[in-house]
Protein backbone atom coordinates (compact mmCIF):
# COMPACT_ATOMS: atom_id res chain seq x y z
CA UNK A 1 0.00 0.00 0.00
CA UNK A 2 1.30 3.61 -0.89
CA UNK A 3 0.04 6.99 0.06
CA UNK A 4 1.58 10.29 -1.22
CA UNK A 5 0.17 14.05 -1.25
CA UNK A 6 1.21 16.39 -4.05
CA UNK A 7 2.35 19.54 -3.16
CA UNK A 8 5.45 21.06 -3.83
CA UNK A 9 6.36 24.00 -2.16
CA UNK A 10 9.62 26.46 -2.89
CA UNK A 11 8.38 29.26 -0.79
CA UNK A 12 5.00 30.71 -0.32
CA UNK A 13 4.21 31.89 -3.47
CA UNK A 14 5.58 29.07 -5.74
CA UNK A 15 3.07 26.46 -4.55
CA UNK A 16 2.11 23.41 -6.91
CA UNK A 17 0.84 20.49 -7.51
CA UNK A 18 3.09 17.52 -8.76
CA UNK A 19 2.45 13.92 -8.46
CA UNK A 20 4.98 11.87 -6.39
CA UNK A 21 3.47 8.28 -7.14
CA UNK A 22 4.71 6.96 -11.01
CA UNK A 23 3.77 3.14 -11.89
CA UNK A 24 5.54 1.13 -14.12
CA UNK A 25 4.36 -2.61 -14.52
CA UNK A 26 3.19 -5.00 -16.88
CA UNK A 27 0.26 -6.95 -16.63
CA UNK A 28 0.94 -10.75 -15.29
CA UNK A 29 4.34 -10.35 -15.02
CA UNK A 30 5.46 -7.16 -12.60
CA UNK A 31 3.96 -3.73 -11.08
CA UNK A 32 6.25 -0.83 -9.69
CA UNK A 33 5.39 1.93 -8.07
CA UNK A 34 7.75 4.81 -6.83
CA UNK A 35 7.38 7.38 -4.45
CA UNK A 36 9.09 10.34 -4.34
CA UNK A 37 10.31 13.24 -1.66
CA UNK A 38 12.63 15.85 -2.04
CA UNK A 39 13.95 18.29 -4.71
CA UNK A 40 12.01 18.61 -7.55
CA UNK A 41 14.01 19.20 -10.33
CA UNK A 42 15.91 15.89 -9.14
CA UNK A 43 12.92 13.57 -8.62
CA UNK A 44 11.26 14.58 -12.10
CA UNK A 45 14.71 14.10 -13.77
CA UNK A 46 14.90 10.62 -12.43
CA UNK A 47 11.28 9.64 -13.39
CA UNK A 48 12.00 11.07 -16.84
CA UNK A 49 15.19 8.70 -17.10
CA UNK A 50 13.50 5.72 -15.67
CA UNK A 51 10.75 6.40 -18.77
CA UNK A 52 13.06 6.90 -21.57
CA UNK A 53 15.39 3.85 -20.79
CA UNK A 54 11.80 2.11 -20.56
CA UNK A 55 11.01 3.52 -24.22
CA UNK A 56 14.29 3.25 -25.82
CA UNK A 57 14.56 -0.31 -24.55
CA UNK A 58 17.57 0.40 -22.73
CA UNK A 59 19.42 -3.01 -21.64
CA UNK A 60 18.92 -2.43 -17.99
CA UNK A 61 15.07 -0.64 -17.41
CA UNK A 62 12.67 -1.40 -14.52
CA UNK A 63 10.64 -3.73 -17.29
CA UNK A 64 13.90 -5.86 -17.35
CA UNK A 65 15.37 -5.97 -14.54
CA UNK A 66 15.05 -9.42 -12.77
CA UNK A 67 14.84 -7.98 -9.07
CA UNK A 68 13.44 -4.60 -6.57
CA UNK A 69 16.77 -4.45 -5.08
CA UNK A 70 18.13 -4.46 -8.45
CA UNK A 71 15.31 -1.88 -9.26
CA UNK A 72 16.44 0.25 -6.40
CA UNK A 73 20.27 0.22 -7.12
CA UNK A 74 18.70 1.21 -10.09
CA UNK A 75 16.92 4.20 -8.92
CA UNK A 76 19.73 5.41 -6.76
CA UNK A 77 22.36 5.56 -9.14
CA UNK A 78 19.84 7.74 -11.27
CA UNK A 79 19.35 10.37 -8.50
CA UNK A 80 23.02 10.40 -7.56
CA UNK A 81 23.86 11.20 -10.80
CA UNK A 82 20.48 13.57 -11.32
CA UNK A 83 21.72 15.50 -8.11
CA UNK A 84 25.35 15.71 -9.15
CA UNK A 85 24.44 17.99 -12.25
CA UNK A 86 22.30 20.41 -9.82
CA UNK A 87 24.92 20.92 -7.07
CA UNK A 88 25.38 24.33 -7.17
CA UNK A 89 27.96 26.24 -3.96
CA UNK A 90 27.73 23.70 -2.03
CA UNK A 91 23.58 23.13 -2.14
CA UNK A 92 22.45 20.40 -2.38
CA UNK A 93 19.44 18.93 -4.36
CA UNK A 94 18.63 15.85 -2.54
CA UNK A 95 16.10 13.42 -3.21
CA UNK A 96 14.85 10.26 -2.22
CA UNK A 97 12.56 7.65 -2.83
CA UNK A 98 9.93 4.78 -2.02
CA UNK A 99 10.20 1.71 -4.05
CA UNK A 100 7.72 -1.02 -4.21
CA UNK A 101 5.89 -3.84 -5.69
CA UNK A 102 6.24 -7.15 -7.25
CA UNK A 103 8.17 -9.54 -10.03
CA UNK A 104 7.37 -12.42 -11.34
CA UNK A 105 6.70 -14.80 -8.62
CA UNK A 106 8.94 -13.36 -6.27
CA UNK A 107 8.06 -11.81 -2.85
CA UNK A 108 6.62 -8.18 -2.42
CA UNK A 109 9.27 -5.97 -1.34
CA UNK A 110 9.41 -2.24 0.06
CA UNK A 111 12.27 -0.47 -0.20
CA UNK A 112 13.76 3.07 0.47
CA UNK A 113 16.26 4.64 -1.61
CA UNK A 114 18.11 7.40 0.18
CA UNK A 115 19.96 10.64 -1.63
CA UNK A 116 23.14 9.10 -1.88
CA UNK A 117 21.99 6.01 -3.60
CA UNK A 118 21.67 2.95 -0.57
CA UNK A 119 18.70 1.68 0.22
CA UNK A 120 16.46 0.17 3.40
CA UNK A 121 14.12 -2.39 3.24
CA UNK A 122 10.83 -3.12 5.99
CA UNK A 123 11.31 -5.95 8.12
CA UNK A 124 9.28 -7.35 11.23
CA UNK A 125 10.29 -5.04 13.37
CA UNK A 126 9.86 -1.89 10.82
CA UNK A 127 7.00 -2.65 8.96
CA UNK A 128 6.40 0.77 7.42
CA UNK A 129 8.86 3.26 5.68
CA UNK A 130 8.37 6.63 4.97
CA UNK A 131 9.99 9.87 2.93
CA UNK A 132 9.76 13.67 3.09
CA UNK A 133 7.95 15.39 5.74
CA UNK A 134 7.17 12.44 8.38
CA UNK A 135 6.91 13.30 11.87
CA UNK A 136 3.56 14.84 12.22
CA UNK A 137 2.12 11.65 10.81
CA UNK A 138 4.10 9.38 12.07
CA UNK A 139 2.96 8.66 15.60
CA UNK A 140 -0.12 7.20 14.44
CA UNK A 141 1.75 4.90 11.85
CA UNK A 142 4.00 3.81 15.06
CA UNK A 143 0.40 2.83 17.37
CA UNK A 144 -1.32 0.97 14.59
CA UNK A 145 0.80 -0.56 11.93
CA UNK A 146 1.52 -4.28 12.51
CA UNK A 147 2.19 -6.86 9.81
CA UNK A 148 -0.74 -8.66 10.50
CA UNK A 149 -3.50 -6.15 9.67
CA UNK A 150 -5.46 -6.38 6.19
CA UNK A 151 -4.68 -4.00 3.45
CA UNK A 152 -8.36 -1.91 4.41
CA UNK A 153 -7.02 -0.88 7.93
CA UNK A 154 -3.61 -0.18 6.33
CA UNK A 155 -4.86 2.46 4.48
CA UNK A 156 -7.06 4.00 6.46
CA UNK A 157 -4.33 4.12 8.75
CA UNK A 158 -1.80 5.86 5.90
CA UNK A 159 -4.79 8.22 5.22
CA UNK A 160 -5.31 9.28 9.02
CA UNK A 161 -1.53 10.10 9.13
CA UNK A 162 -1.75 11.72 6.13
CA UNK A 163 -4.95 13.81 7.82
CA UNK A 164 -2.44 14.68 10.62
CA UNK A 165 0.59 15.82 8.44
CA UNK A 166 -1.82 18.00 6.48
CA UNK A 167 -3.13 19.71 9.82
CA UNK A 168 0.09 20.49 10.81
CA UNK A 169 1.96 21.30 7.69
CA UNK A 170 0.76 23.46 5.22
CA UNK A 171 4.15 22.09 2.69
CA UNK A 172 2.07 18.86 2.34
CA UNK A 173 -1.57 19.24 0.66
CA UNK A 174 -3.71 17.43 -1.90
CA UNK A 175 -4.57 16.04 -4.28
CA UNK A 176 -4.12 12.56 -2.05
CA UNK A 177 -2.92 9.60 -4.06
CA UNK A 178 -3.28 5.91 -2.59
CA UNK A 179 -2.11 2.70 -4.84
CA UNK A 180 -3.52 -0.52 -3.35
CA UNK A 181 -1.47 -3.77 -4.33
CA UNK A 182 -2.32 -7.34 -3.56
CA UNK A 183 0.75 -9.26 -3.30
CA UNK A 184 0.55 -11.64 -6.23
CA UNK A 185 -2.15 -9.66 -8.35
CA UNK A 186 0.67 -8.65 -10.66
CA UNK A 187 -1.93 -6.32 -11.44
CA UNK A 188 -2.64 -2.29 -10.24
CA UNK A 189 -5.97 -1.37 -10.15
CA UNK A 190 -6.66 0.19 -6.84
CA UNK A 191 -5.72 3.49 -7.31
CA UNK A 192 -7.01 6.04 -5.77
CA UNK A 193 -6.86 9.89 -5.88
CA UNK A 194 -8.67 12.33 -3.26
CA UNK A 195 -8.79 16.29 -4.31
CA UNK A 196 -8.64 18.57 -2.18
CA UNK A 197 -12.70 19.06 -2.32
CA UNK A 198 -12.92 15.09 -1.47
CA UNK A 199 -16.32 14.14 0.97
CA UNK A 200 -14.48 11.46 2.16
CA UNK A 201 -11.30 13.46 3.03
CA UNK A 202 -13.55 15.63 4.81
CA UNK A 203 -15.58 12.95 6.55
CA UNK A 204 -12.40 11.40 7.82
CA UNK A 205 -10.94 14.42 9.13
CA UNK A 206 -14.03 15.32 11.17
CA UNK A 207 -14.68 11.29 12.77
CA UNK A 208 -10.43 11.81 13.57
CA UNK A 209 -10.80 15.00 15.35
CA UNK A 210 -13.96 14.10 16.86
CA UNK A 211 -12.61 10.37 18.27
CA UNK A 212 -9.76 12.19 19.58
CA UNK A 213 -11.27 14.29 21.66
CA UNK A 214 -13.33 11.80 22.93
CA UNK A 215 -10.59 9.92 23.36
CA UNK A 216 -8.78 12.56 25.38
CA UNK A 217 -11.46 13.43 27.27
CA UNK A 218 -11.55 9.93 28.54
CA UNK A 219 -7.92 9.99 29.97
CA UNK A 220 -7.29 9.85 33.47
CA UNK A 221 -7.74 12.84 35.84
CA UNK A 222 -4.36 14.11 36.99
CA UNK A 223 -5.86 14.13 40.72
CA UNK A 224 -5.48 10.10 39.89
CA UNK A 225 -1.87 10.60 38.38
CA UNK A 226 -0.68 12.61 41.90
CA UNK A 227 -2.08 10.10 43.95
CA UNK A 228 -0.69 7.14 42.41
CA UNK A 229 2.97 9.04 42.03
CA UNK A 230 2.77 9.88 45.73
CA UNK A 231 1.96 6.13 46.95
CA UNK A 232 4.53 4.74 44.79
CA UNK A 233 6.91 6.75 46.13
CA UNK A 234 5.80 6.03 49.68
CA UNK A 235 6.29 2.26 49.07
CA UNK A 236 9.84 2.89 47.10
CA UNK A 237 10.84 4.83 50.73
CA UNK A 238 9.75 2.17 52.94
CA UNK A 239 11.08 -1.03 51.08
Amino acid sequence: MFCSDSLTNAGIDQVSSYSKMFHFGIDGERQIVILCAGNLATTQATIATIKSDIKKKADVNLLTIETLGEAADYIGDISREQQGKRTVEGKKFEASFIIGGQIGSAKHETILIYPEGNHITTSKDTPYLQIGESKYGKPILDRILQPELDLDTCAMCALVSMDSTLRSNLSVGPPIEMQIYKTGSLTAKNLHRFEEDSEFLRELKKSWDQLLKEAFLRMPPLTWATNWDRSSRERNGSS
